[in-house]
This record gives C-alpha cells, sequence and structure tokens, in this order.
C-alpha cells in the first residue's frame, strides 16, 4: 500500500485557503457592518445584536469588496512576523484596570480585515487603528506602509498580568476565520478554539465562517472580567457570541470564558461542529518510531477527556498514524471534553524552545444540557509540528436546517488542568506501544504490545494483596494476553498487553481498572491501524 495524502486543513492552511484568491487580486470580500453605525456612537447590547444578526441570516450572503494593498498580500511568515503592535499605543493605557487592547497587523495569510468597537456605558464606537501603531522592522514593508493608506486589521488580543504583578502577558487573541485562543498562568500559546465547525472532514466540501467585527466592553476595574462579542458569518450562517473572560492570576491558575453562541442558519447544514479545538499531535511514546528525533515526545495536546454524565472519565490517547482517523463518542447531556496536554516536565519533551510542557490544556463544559450526541475526534496524518492535525468538537443528534436558530452555551478553561491528587479515580499517565510478544527473541508480525500507566487515585494507597482487575476489549483483533503490575520506579500501575492484529484492520481498544467492588481508574481508549 501507499502512504495517503492528505492535504492538511491546519491553521496556517485554512487561512492561506481562505486568502488564496488575495494573492492574485487586490480586493477581498466582506460582510456588510452588523449595526447601523455613527461617528457619535450607537446603543449596543447583545440582544439587539443578536436580533440583526437573525435579520442578516434572512438575507442572501452579500459580501462587499474591500482593497487590500499588494504590498501586504505578500509577506511571507519571517516579514510578518516583523511588524510589531507598539506597547505605547495600547487602547486602555491610561486605564486603571490592568487589560490593553492591541491588534494584528494585515498581511501574510492574514488578508480579511475586521471592525473592532469600543463599548463604554453601553455605547460602542469604532477603534481606529492607523500605521503608526505598528513598529515595521523589515524596511521593506515600512516603506510600503507608509506609501499606501493604512488596509484596516486582521484581529485583536488583550494583554494581562496573568503570571506577575508587574508585567503584562497575552491574555487572548481572535485571529483568522474564527480562530481564538487564550492561556492560563505560565502557559504559552499551543492548542486553539474556533468558533463553529461546518462540514468538516465529510463528503462534501468544508466552509470556514469567520468572525468579522468584534465589540469589546471597556474594562471599568483590574478584577472585572473581559467582555468580548463577535459577529460571525458565512454563507450557510450567522453568529452572535459572548465571551465573558476571567482571566488567570493569583488566585486561579486557569483563564476561563463563558461563551454564549446564538446561531443563525441559511441553509440546511449536514454537520456542525460546537466548541470546536484544534491542536497538534506529532509523537509519543506509542508512535516515535516513524521521527529521527533527539525530542521523546512533540506535541501540544495528547489526549482527548471526556466526562459523561454519568461521572465515568475517558481517555482517548492520541495516534499520529498514515491514515485519517475518525472516533465518533456517543454521548448524552456530557459534563466536559477537551483536548489536554499531561506531562508538565521538560524531561519528558526535551525541546528549550518549544516548551510543549507549558501548552495548555482547553476543556470545555456545557452550561446547559447538550442532549444527544457525539463528540468527534479527528486525526489527520502530520509529518511536521507546524500541523494542527487534530480536531475536537460536539455534533448535536439533529443536523441544523435553514431558518433555525440554535443557542449554545459553555464554559471555556485554559490551563494546566492536571489531573486532581485527592480524587479517589487514578489517570491515564502514559500510553506506550511497540511489537508485540517476548523481548529478545523472534515474535509474530500481527503481534503489537500496548503498555498503560495508570497514576493517582486510589490505587497509591490500595492495602497490599487487594485485588485489582482488567477489563479490557479489542475490536478488530485478539487480545492474545494481558498483565498488571505495579511499577516501583514511578509509583505507576502498568497495564501491559499483547493483541493480535488483523491484516489492515483497524484496532479498537478500552480498558480500565476495577477493585474493591468499582471502578478504579479512567477509562483507556485508543485507536491503531498498521502502517502503510
Amino acid at each position: 500500500m501507499t502512504r495517503p495524502q492528505y492535504s492538511l486543513p491546519n491553521r496556517r492552511t485554512v487561512l492561506a485557503g481562505l486568502g488564496f484568491t488575495l494573492f492574485l487580486a487586490t480586493t477581498t470580500s466582506l460582510s456588510r457592518p452588523i449595526l447601523a453605525q455613527q461617528a457619535d456612537g450607537f446603543a449596543f447590547d447583545f440582544d439587539s445584536f443578536s436580533e440583526r444578526l437573525k435579520l442578516l441570516a434572512a438575507e442572501p450572503h452579500a459580501p462587499l469588496t474591500v482593497e487590500i494593498p499588494q504590498a501586504f498580500q505578500n509577506l511571507d511568515y519571517d516579514a510578518y512576523r516583523l511588524i510589531q503592535y507598539r506597547g505605547e499605543a495600547s487602547k486602555w493605557a491610561d486605564n486603571p484596570g490592568a487589560y490593553r487592547l492591541q491588534a494584528f497587523h494585515l498581511g501574510w495569510l492574514y488578508t480579511e480585515p475586521v471592525k473592532v468597537f469600543e463599548i463604554e456605558a453601553g455605547t460602542a464606537r469604532s477603534l481606529d487603528f492607523a500605521a503608526a501603531d505598528f513598529d515595521y522592522h523589515n524596511n521593506t514593508v515600512g516603506e510600503a506602509a507608509a506609501a499606501v493608506p493604512f488596509p484596516g486589521i486582521a484581529g485583536l488580543r488583550v494583554n494581562y498580568p496573568l503570571n506577575r504583578a508587574d508585567a503584562l502577558d497575552e491574555l487572548v487573541s481572535f485571529l483568522g476565520a474564527s480562530y481564538f485562543r487564550a492561556l492560563g498562568r505560565d502557559n504559552i500559546y499551543g492548542a486553539s478554539a474556533r468558533g463553529l465547525l461546518l462540514n468538516s472532514w465529510i463528503d462534501i466540501p468544508e466552509e470556514f465562517p469567520r468572525f468579522s467585527e468584534f465589540y469589546v466592553e471597556k474594562p471599568t476595574a483590574a478584577d472585572a472580567p473581559l467582555v468580548v462579542y463577535a459577529a460571525l458569518e458565512s454563507p450557510s450562517v450567522t453568529g452572535a457570541y459572548r465571551f465573558v473572560i476571567t482571566p488567570a492570576g493569583e488566585a486561579q491558575q486557569e483563564s476561563v470564558m463563558d461563551v454564549t453562541a446564538r446561531l443563525f442558519f441559511r441553509t440546511d447544514i449536514k454537520e456542525i461542529g460546537i466548541a470546536p479545538l484544534t491542536s497538534m499531535f506529532l509523537y509519543a511514546e506509542a508512535n516515535r518510531g516513524g521521527f529521527d528525533d533527539y525530542r521523546p515526545q512533540v506535541h501540544d495536546s495528547n489526549g482527548l477527556l471526556v466526562e459523561r454524565e454519568s461521572g465515568e472519565v475517558l481517555w482517548r490517547a492520541l495516534n499520529n498514524s498514515a491514515w485519517l482517523g475518525n472516533s465518533y463518542l456517543a454521548e448524552t447531556n456530557p459534563k466536559a471534553f477537551g483536548l489536554y496536554q499531561r506531562g508538565r516536565d521538560f524531561e519528558t519533551y526535551q525541546d528549550a524552545g518549544a516548551h510543549y510542557e507549558r501548552r495548555p490544556s482547553v476543556r470545555i463544559e456545557p452550561l446547559e444540557p447538550w442532549g444527544q450526541g457525539m463528540v468527534r475526534l479527528i486525526e489527520i496524518p502530520a509529518r511536521l509540528e507546524a500541523d494542527d492535525n487534530i480536531v475536537a468538537f460536539w455534533i448535536p443528534a439533529e443536523p441544523a436546517k435553514a431558518g433555525e436558530d440554535r443557542e449554545y452555551r459553555y464554559r471555556v478553561i485554559w490551563g494546566d488542568l492536571d489531573p486532581d491528587a485527592s480524587a479517589p479515580m487514578a489517570h491515564v499517565a502514559e500510553t506506550r506501544a511497540g511489537v508485540g510478544g517476548v523481548s529478545g527473541v523472534e515474535n509474530e508480525a500481527s503481534l503489537r504490545k500496548f503498555v498503560v500507566d495508570f497514576k493517582g487515585g486510589e490505587l497509591e494507597t490500595l492495602p497490599a494483596g487487594t485485588p485489582i482487575d482488567v477489563l479490557a476489549t479489542v475490536g478488530g483483533g485478539v487480545m492474545r494476553n494481558s498483565v498488571l503490575s505495579r511499577v516501583d520506579a514511578n509509583g505507576a500501575w502498568r497495564l501491559v498487553m499483547d493483541v493480535e492484529t488483523e491484516d489492515g484492520a483497524t484496532l479498537e481498544l478500552k480498558a480500565y481498572l476495577v477493585g474493591l467492588g468499582r471502578k478504579l481508574t479512567e477509562t483507556w481508549l485508543y485507536q491503531w491501524r498498521p502502517a502503510a
């Protein structure tokens, strides 16, 4: 078999695709202004904003044409990253609150301008930006900027003292399509979120909605939440979003967003993705053999966690195989799901530049019952760590219909989210895999070994001799044997399984430990397929 070839829908290629025609022309299509706007300001509230977007959904999608100077279309990554917003130009620099708002310049992949408005005392006014707000460290780009009208901005970010009272850190950014991301305390950027997915990796083309306008409440106090409203638009849907953002700090390690998404559908949608998350998983202990790299592991996230209505916790270890992977976890009213980064030691990654041990986990918590549906996980083959090849989101049981309105409320938590040391249930600490059978002898090629380490919870304090049983199932193969033992060197309970694979079949593995009449661990899930 030959290895399948995939065009990865990662953050870079998605945005490049959205802006492809911009490299051939000097215009881009943008939607009309959402609200009637006067120079001296206009009244704003979320309900009126939502109603305007609902009315807009009843009209055909009618993008406007805006000219983009050629100089900014042709920037590459290196040239773009040299354009930096000047700290002294930050909005709210004279405000007693600790927040500082900045903008992203147009260019490189980001060639669709957005509008940003400030809300104060219920009145919204446009925030203006200019070339003088940016430092152009590339002389050619700086000269080009001086020769043309300022084209507008591509997105926004807000800084806040997450880690030290006397230093500002980036708290949240909105840039490109409907992407946004945030940081907890001592994190650096890794996984991202999006406003909405439409028909992602199914049998019809994916559509990419974008945030076209932002309305940001001017903070009135340093400890007040940051509130951002956003207009979402695409040919098939409009949406009104509200983000209430509570930053991390001394009182809490995580940054928390409460999101309200009001969606208004112009057309039928075969599959909508609610609260979508995007991340990168290149390799870890289970699949590092395919990468000639000094680093033991390379990933922004290494597992999908799902907390079920019953309280059961699923840990689906991530994979990066030669094949497109799809997993559908049927759920009713899930308590939470998210892409997690477990492994907070430098030694796990040995990357002094990327510091994968500091990448945030991202957890979605519905704020109301979501009913029946599925958590879908997509794993796209990747060879580079620049590829965002992991996608996870909620699919409601009922597809969206033209003319339908829907509202989803959920919480997004960004931070380390390490397992609770006081929790009774042990967590999955590591997943490993390799050739099956006995070490040191020739074994059958069809035999595969899977090793799962469980740590924490009641496993730490069980009396010696307490019976522990393994409950494991294999789809697409046969369990030859399994052994459970305690590893004194790291305190883990290690489950070792030898599985006979069927020719070309995808293995679906599931395992957990029980004892004392109850479940003792998370449920470990894994999907594996032979190499092409």
